[in-house]
């Protein structure tokens, strides 16, 4: 019989689309709407920067709360933060004030970004964390590719109204959360659980762990280095076609990554976690070394396209090795903050850096520079070990049957994973 998902997990991916769409609602108009403020460039990428400076600053805090109060109520809290800081960016009345809200938004995105992973890892069978990743993956990338369209309609009303309509999507999101999984015995907090949070020296001991946490930063500085802030200008300056094209450019890489996502999760369930991890950083990180030798705008979609895949490989086994080291104990507050911290700097690090490289050395040094840096990390895989749990491993509730409800009242509320029918912990 075939496992299913719990419900749970359609409602994050769902979540996870609302908040996408808002997000590429917002991104194109951020840098033009600061720019009427009067400030440079740099005041415009200090911005930008802002939001990702208090993500990796709080980060630490969000694991915290979440293991004190729970992943549902730091989620929806942490949503209707970041509601109220974009929707009130929309009616800032200067550059400091727009930078002040847009920070407090950076909070809550860190809070509802550990949050809803912590919640996945937690709600997900072991054996089929794989596919929920990709799932709620999906659900972002999907997002983020319809947002901007809804966005470029929006403009012309005003450049406050992409704001407002990115918080009150953003308070849709949160009811969607709040609605499904009030009820839900399977989000609940397992107060009978009284093992100590995993601390970060404890999951840094795991080979598995360090490896994700190389990636992470690796392919944080791969997407937003090199997708976000290269690409445009190499397809503008270095390949002389116009920002559109540029545009399109960025699209093909997410096609590449929507492309692969459902079939690394499936293959990362039943085949290991390992490998694909690895397939996905050598051709990311190979393509992406090609991308700025590319002489031609169809060699350099060709290059993206297959980075965009690689990038789709790694991320469901990434996450959920992440989930696999954390295990039964179910507490990783501080552990997925730590994973978090580390894609975040690696996102801040790299449109600084590539940008230094592109200017000083030439595109290709830059590309080239990014791609080593994937490619290197596959060095920490290399000696990690496999995680994925056998499929005769049960669930943390009894509840997530194939044929049963994930949100029945009347189900108990989950005392523990067991690992081959013993309990986790002595008060299963």
């Amino acid at each position: 019989m075939r496992e299913r998902l719990p419900v749970e997990v359609w409602v994050l991916v769902a979540a996870s689309f609302i908040i996408a769409v808002g997000f590429g609602i917002v991104a194109p108009v951020l840098p033009v709407y600061a720019a009427t403020f009067g400030v440079g460039n740099t005041a415009v990428a200090a911005l930008i920067s802002a939001f990702a400076f208090v993500r990796l600053a709080f980060a630490p805090m969000s694991g915290r709360l979440v293991n004190r109060f729970g992943e549902p109520r730091v989620y929806i809290v942490g949503i209707l933060i970041v509601a109220l800081g974009t929707a009130m960016c929309g009616f800032a009345s200067s550059y400091a004030e727009m930078l002040a809200w847009r920070a407090m938004a950076g909070i809550g995105s860190t809070m509802f970004t550990v949050a809803a992973l912590g919640l996945l890892i937690r709600i997900t069978p072991a054996p089929m964390r794989g596919r929920a990743s990709g799932l709620w993956a999906a659900g972002f990338l999907v997002g983020n590719i319809a947002g901007p369209i809804v966005g470029a309609g929006l403009v012309p009303f005003g450049l406050w109204v992409p704001f407002v309509s990115y918080g009150l999507l953003l308070c849709v999101a949160a009811f969607v959360v709040w609605f499904f999984l009030r009820r839900s015995t399977l989000t609940a907090l397992d107060k009978t659980n009284t093992e100590a949070p995993m601390s970060m020296r404890e999951a840094v001991r795991h080979g598995a762990y360090r490896a994700a946490l190389a990636s992470g930063f690796a392919n944080g500085w791969a997407v937003f280095g090199v997708r976000i802030s290269l690409v445009p200008v190499f397809v503008i300056e270095a390949l002389k076609h116009s920002a559109v094209v540029a545009g399109i450019s960025m699209s093909v890489f997410a096609a590449g990554n929507a492309a692969m996502l459902f079939l690394s999760g499936r293959i990362a369930d039943t085949r290991g976690r390992k490998p694909v991890a690895m397939a996905g950083l050598f051709v990311s990180g190979a393509a992406t070394v090609y991308m700025g030798f590319t002489g031609s705008l169809w060699t350099f979609m060709a290059a993206s396209l297959v980075a965009g895949m690689g990038a789709g490989l790694l991320n469901p086994p990434q996450n959920a090795v992440v989930a696999d080291v954390i295990g039964p104990r179910g507490k990783g507050g501080p552990v997925l903050a730590g994973f978090q911290m580390v894609t975040d700097l690696g996102a801040i690090i790299g449109p600084m850096l590539t940008g230094l490289l592109a200017d000083s050395f030439g595109f290709e040094i830059s590309f080239a520079v990014t791609g080593a840096a994937l490619l290197l990390s596959l060095l920490f895989w290399i000696g990690a070990p496999e995680t994925l749990p056998s499929h005769e491993e049960e669930h943390t509730a009894k509840a997530v049957a194939p044929e049963s409800g994930c949100l029945d009242e009347s189900a108990e509320i989950p005392t523990g994973e067991r690992v081959g029918g013993k309990p986790s912990h002595p008060e299963a």
